[in-house]
């Protein structure tokens, strides 16, 4: 049975970015570890965007962050000295612990245009891990397995379900996929774990007899088990063991709100490594910490 409909909220990121906010929801703040879900685009770009839609770097502690397109390019710049793009089909995975930054910038759009589309979700990391040192890593091909039946094709980006498992370390028990649904076609969603969702990124599905379009997330109960496509649809599959309770402030996640409150500090003073490759401008910290 579905426990509960989320439907995006559209934010302006800044320059005409656009992305739908999905979590955190005030009814329903995480689905197992994902604390964070965001859905960009579709956007169609021009070749000479302003430099205002780029994120500049900014900083992160307590979660990883998952990047993952359907089409598009992103490319990524950190502290530690990674730089990577991101593609269709591919994930970057970034695990911020006790401390990273980063930037995401629309270099391949601003030459030649692009068509920006896909999903950032951020998985909160569990007791005793919170504070581990940051680390990246970048996934494509047989990093994230893939099958193809009864006109569905599915992508694991992370953790393990359907007998596969990511190449991508996870810290928690979890599962996340992309599946792409033929008209007619019905999927699978994983069991074994507490929570589970399912999220429309394109088309339209049915559930417990009813239609859901995109831009939508269903919260799943124990019984729900399959999803049927009404059309070509994109539905992207979550879930894992809960982590515990967790605070947000701005891009920062953590069990403890005194921590929350020294990483705003350490921003605000400087004393966060900037990408050495992207060191000349950042976000400023946004107002007084309004920590939820």
């Amino acid at each position: 049975m579905i426990e509960m409909v989320i439907n995006q909220r559209r934010r302006d990121l800044g320059g005409g970015f656009e992305i739908g906010r999905v979590l955190p929801f005030a009814k329903r703040r995480m689905v197992g570890p994902f604390v964070f879900f965001d859905h960009m685009g579709p956007l169609d770009l021009a070749p000479g965007i302003d430099r205002s839609m780029d994120v500049r770097p900014h900083p992160h502690i307590g979660l990883s962050t998952v990047s993952y397109l359907f089409s598009g390019e992103i490319m990524h710049r950190d502290s530690l000295g990674y730089e990577q793009p991101v593609r269709p089909h591919e994930v970057n995975w970034m695990t911020a612990g006790s401390g990273i930054t980063h930037s995401e910038r629309l270099e391949k759009a601003r030459a030649h245009g692009d068509r920006l589309h896909g999903i950032q979700a951020w998985v909160a990391l569990p007791d005793g891990q919170e504070e581990i040192a940051p680390s990246f890593s970048h996934h494509s091909g047989d990093d994230l397995p893939q099958w193809n039946e009864g006109g569905v094709v599915g992508h694991l980006i992370a953790g393990s379900a359907y007998g596969l498992t990511a190449g991508a370390k996870a810290l928690s028990p979890l599962f996340y996929a992309h599946i792409d649904m033929a008209p007619g076609s019905t999927a699978e969603i994983p069991d074994g774990h507490k929570e589970r969702a399912i999220y429309i990124a394109a088309g339209s599905v049915e559930m417990d007899g009813s239609r859901y379009e995109a831009g939508t997330m269903l919260v799943l109960g124990a019984g729900a088990s399959h999803v049927q496509a009404l059309e070509q649809s994109s539905v992207m599959m979550l879930g894992g063991e809960p982590v515990g309770e967790r605070f947000i402030y701005w891009n920062f996640v953590s069990s403890s709100k005194d921590r929350l409150a020294q990483a705003a500090a350490d921003w605000k003073s400087g004393r966060m490594k900037l990408p050495d490759a992207d060191n000349e401008e950042y976000i400023p910290l946004p107002g007084e910490p309004a920590i939820s």
